[in-house]
Protein backbone atom coordinates (compact mmCIF):
# COMPACT_ATOMS: atom_id res chain seq x y z
CA UNK A 1 0.00 0.00 0.00
CA UNK A 2 2.12 2.66 -1.55
CA UNK A 3 2.17 6.25 0.14
CA UNK A 4 3.40 9.20 -1.67
CA UNK A 5 3.19 12.75 -0.42
CA UNK A 6 3.87 15.19 -2.56
CA UNK A 7 4.65 19.04 -1.01
CA UNK A 8 4.29 22.04 -3.55
CA UNK A 9 4.51 26.05 -2.63
CA UNK A 10 0.76 27.44 -2.52
CA UNK A 11 1.78 29.64 -5.90
CA UNK A 12 -1.63 28.55 -7.46
CA UNK A 13 -1.06 24.65 -8.51
CA UNK A 14 -4.88 24.31 -10.09
CA UNK A 15 -7.00 21.15 -9.35
CA UNK A 16 -5.73 19.97 -13.15
CA UNK A 17 -2.11 20.11 -11.77
CA UNK A 18 -3.06 18.35 -9.11
CA UNK A 19 -4.91 15.67 -10.77
CA UNK A 20 -1.85 15.26 -13.03
CA UNK A 21 0.26 15.00 -10.28
CA UNK A 22 -1.55 11.85 -8.50
CA UNK A 23 -2.00 9.99 -11.94
CA UNK A 24 1.89 10.43 -12.64
CA UNK A 25 2.59 9.68 -9.16
CA UNK A 26 0.39 6.41 -9.34
CA UNK A 27 1.35 5.24 -12.63
CA UNK A 28 5.03 5.55 -11.60
CA UNK A 29 3.93 2.71 -8.89
CA UNK A 30 2.24 1.02 -11.27
CA UNK A 31 5.08 0.84 -13.99
CA UNK A 32 8.07 0.73 -11.67
CA UNK A 33 6.63 -1.76 -8.71
CA UNK A 34 3.78 -3.25 -10.55
CA UNK A 35 1.88 -1.40 -7.56
CA UNK A 36 -2.34 -1.21 -7.69
CA UNK A 37 -3.51 1.63 -8.23
CA UNK A 38 -6.57 0.80 -5.68
CA UNK A 39 -4.33 0.81 -2.80
CA UNK A 40 -1.76 3.69 -3.92
CA UNK A 41 -2.43 6.76 -1.96
CA UNK A 42 -1.23 10.15 -2.88
CA UNK A 43 -1.38 13.38 -0.64
CA UNK A 44 -0.49 17.03 -1.89
CA UNK A 45 -0.04 19.40 0.56
CA UNK A 46 0.79 23.53 -0.34
CA UNK A 47 2.94 24.92 2.04
CA UNK A 48 3.03 28.65 2.26
CA UNK A 49 5.77 30.36 0.76
CA UNK A 50 7.39 32.09 3.66
CA UNK A 51 7.46 28.51 5.10
CA UNK A 52 9.88 26.84 2.12
CA UNK A 53 13.65 27.10 1.73
CA UNK A 54 16.43 25.90 -0.66
CA UNK A 55 20.13 26.44 -0.59
CA UNK A 56 20.04 27.47 3.06
CA UNK A 57 17.56 30.67 2.38
CA UNK A 58 13.82 31.26 2.08
CA UNK A 59 12.20 30.79 -1.31
CA UNK A 60 12.32 34.14 -2.01
CA UNK A 61 15.45 35.15 -1.20
CA UNK A 62 16.92 32.25 -3.61
CA UNK A 63 14.88 33.26 -6.12
CA UNK A 64 15.98 36.66 -5.72
CA UNK A 65 19.42 35.84 -6.24
CA UNK A 66 19.34 33.61 -9.04
CA UNK A 67 17.54 36.76 -10.74
CA UNK A 68 21.11 38.64 -9.39
CA UNK A 69 23.68 36.25 -11.01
Amino acid sequence: MPYVHIQVTDEGVSKEQKADLIKGATDLLVDVLDKDPATTFVVIEEVKLEDWGVGGLPVQEYRAQLTRS
